[in-house]
């Protein structure tokens, strides 16, 4: 009896060790991804009131553990049962991502006006209901992105866990699922309180600690500000390279030219290395606005 435990406890141990370096590999192949997920996160709760940051950036963490615990099941179920579903489902997602970053774009340069913002913000200011239901709007907005970018994690995993077998790749996937959402909204929850951060700085009695905090309040908009723009890049990067693994055609398109590029003398690694991104961000653009096009003429068009 004591030799089966001892057993099964090796068993166990090899298991874990094997999980723990799948995980590893996991993790690395992901991390792209992870960063444009904390990009348009911290862009979706930008604007939200102070005192509303905490719950906001709570509630879409909340959605995004739900996202997981729906996409983690149905990627197993989807890997046995139908596996070639998988890039057609990207492919979907992937598109509206590209759709979101285009009319992001289209309602800043075509719609939006200063005095038109200046006068939402003082209707928002004044009338709670209103503050309510953008701050629905905005969650809702950041869960739905969210659940495309898990997609593409949960995808990327389930990839690297294809050889596994099914208990392991539970494992793995449940891992990656839960490290990623502590990780990208606890990030999102610091970056989105430094300005705080910065006037408890400049509260104390220190001047080292005042002109720290003074920096950090300095610093805080300028990053949102960047991120905001990081964010929607990141929709067009993102869509768009979901796109381009789906069509072969153009995936190794991209890839020959990078391999191209590469060989370029002084400047190759580096053309190299970024050619792929900026064709991808491109692919995604055009994708986008021509998503964006189709859904607007069939509005006007069902409209009349």
């Amino acid at each position: 009896m004591a030799t089966s435990l001892l057993v099964l406890l090796d068993d166990i141990a090899s298991i874990l060790d094997d999980v723990s370096l799948m995980t590893k590999v996991a993790a690395k192949k992901t991390a792209g991804v992870l960063g444009d997920d904390l990009a348009l996160n911290a862009q979706q709760v930008a604007g939200v009131k102070a005192d509303r940051e905490l719950p906001v950036v709570w509630a879409v963490a909340k959605g995004s553990f739900r996202n997981k615990a729906i996409l983690v099941p149905a990627a197993l179920l989807i890997s046995a049962v139908a596996p070639w579903l998988i890039t057609p489902l990207l492919m979907l997602g992937g598109g509206f991502l590209c759709y979101e970053g285009a009319e992001k774009l289209a309602h800043k340069f075509l719609h939006d006006s200063k005095e038109k913002h200046a006068q939402t913000v003082q209707n928002l200011s004044g009338d709670p209901k209103q503050v309510v239901a953008k701050e629905k709007e905005k969650i809702n907005g950041a869960v739905r992105t969210d659940f495309i970018l898990s997609a593409e994690i949960i995808a990327i995993t389930l990839g690297t866990v294809a050889d596994a077998d099914f208990t392991q790749q539970v494992v793995v996937l449940s891992g990656i699922a839960i490290i990623m959402t502590i990780g990208v909204y606890g990030l999102v929850a610091g970056i989105v309180k430094l300005d705080d951060a910065g006037v408890a700085l400049m509260q104390r009695a220190s001047s080292a600690a005042q002109r720290f905090g003074a920096g950090i309040i300095w610093f805080a908009p300028r990053f949102m500000r960047t991120l905001t723009i990081v964010g929607t890049a990141a929709m067009f990067m993102v869509g768009g390279g979901i796109l381009t693994h789906g069509v072969g055609v153009l995936g190794h398109w991209i890839e020959n030219n990078a391999e191209l590029a590469a060989e370029l003398p002084y400047v190759g690694t580096v053309l190299g290395g970024l050619l792929p991104t900026f064709l991808n961000a491109v692919i995604g653009v055009v994708a986008g606005a021509l998503i964006l096009a189709a859904i607007t003429l069939t509005g006007r068009l069902r409209r009349r």
